[in-house]
């Protein structure tokens, strides 16, 4: 498989890797998070200003139309470098830019892989709010503002693994999620916490499609102490900017030890329950995904193989095939909540 960028996304508009990668050098020289190379509406424009040295570029339409509010620039501009002593990054080589944001699985945009980056152009991410539900001491509507302002953001290098076998590794933005839930206090009863992603058929064709076999909203859910370890990530950003649409802008799950179709997009609901919540994918064929989805290489979707995955993007040179890790080479901080289950079972 040979992945090409999308005809209407310049080379000036990818986040050279050598640029992102020494993005401190920029902060430090008083350039912004990412001066040069990214979507202007990717950027607050105090941070393309500030640059002073020419350096310019025009988004893609269906970007613009999705640019986050102008308080982010100051959340963007004070990201917390990557603790490369600890579990929140990998040394692998990053997938490149063009490919993050291209290759999508995001079923309300279409299901073909190209579909989000052509189709998302309509979504509205600003304002946001999301509802937080359930066996919880401070329920309520929140603005994403109200969300994020207490958080510092970090970054953190994670792979990504999807059932369908092929990977990637992903710089995000966030923060952990075990901080949010801490905030909003949890009952005794709380033993999972489910998630929606935004229903709105006008700007998600997917939703409206009479081809569509999922439920919608898309759910998802995660048992409390999952959802408390110092990896999940709710992440906002990629590439030291802003989530794109078609990555779940403005703010989405990351669960990197579980295949991908559980870091739920463009969250508006968190629910606390005490029962597992219903999942979309296993709603739709339980046979197929199960509740817990973790990257397992002796546990095989019924049309994947799972001990062997690419990584992207592929070329007609490189086949980039390798083994797959259990819970995606996270064992070391994961397993442990997994002691004594059937795996192959509790799939």
């Amino acid at each position: 498989m040979l992945i090409k960028p999308p005809s209407d996304i310049r080379p000036s508009e990818i986040t050279p890797e050598s640029v992102y990668l020494n993005r401190r050098q920029f902060i430090a020289s008083g350039l912004g998070v990412v001066a040069g190379g990214v979507a202007s509406s990717l950027l607050p424009s105090a941070s393309i200003a500030a640059a002073g040295d020419g350096l310019r570029a025009t988004a893609p339409s269906d970007m613009a139309r999705a640019a986050p509010a102008a308080w982010w620039g100051s959340k963007f501009e004070a990201i917390k470098p990557v603790d490369t002593a600890g579990g929140f990054y990998t040394s692998e080589s990053l997938t490149p830019y063009r490919d993050v944001i291209s290759y999508n699985n995001f079923y309300e945009f279409g299901t073909d892989k190209g579909d989000p980056i052509a189709n998302s152009g309509d979504l509205k991410a600003d304002p946001w709010s999301i509802a937080i539900e359930g066996e919880v001491e401070k329920p309520g509507v929140y603005t994403l503002e109200d969300i994020l302002k207490p958080h510092d953001l970090e970054e953190r290098i994670y792979r990504l693994r999807c059932v369908e076998r092929w990977s990637m590794v992903i710089p995000w933005v966030g923060f952990p999620l075990a901080d949010l839930i801490k905030r909003f206090q949890p009952t005794s009863k709380a033993k999972y916490v489910e998630f929606l992603t935004l229903h709105d058929p006008q700007s998600m064709p997917g939703q409206r499609s009479r081809f569509t076999t999922i439920e919608w909203p898309y759910r998802e859910g995660l048992r409390m102490d999952e959802a408390m370890n110092p990896l999940t990530l709710l992440a906002v950003g990629v590439y030291g900017n802003y989530l794109p649409p078609q990555n779940g802008a403005p703010i989405r799950l990351v669960v990197p030890w579980k295949y991908g179709f559980k870091s739920i997009k463009s969250i508006v609901k968190i629910r606390f329950t005490e029962n597992e919540p219903a999942t979309s994918w296993n709603m739709l064929a339980p046979e197929e995904y199960g509740f817990y989805a973790n990257v397992n290489p002796s546990v095989h979707h019924p049309r994947w193989r799972q001990d062997m995955e690419t990584r992207l993007p592929q070329t007609l040179l490189s086949s980039s095939r390798s083994p797959t890790l259990l819970f995606n080479g996270y064992a070391d901080q994961v397993a442990s909540m997994y002691m004594g289950m059937d795996l192959a079972k509790l799939y």
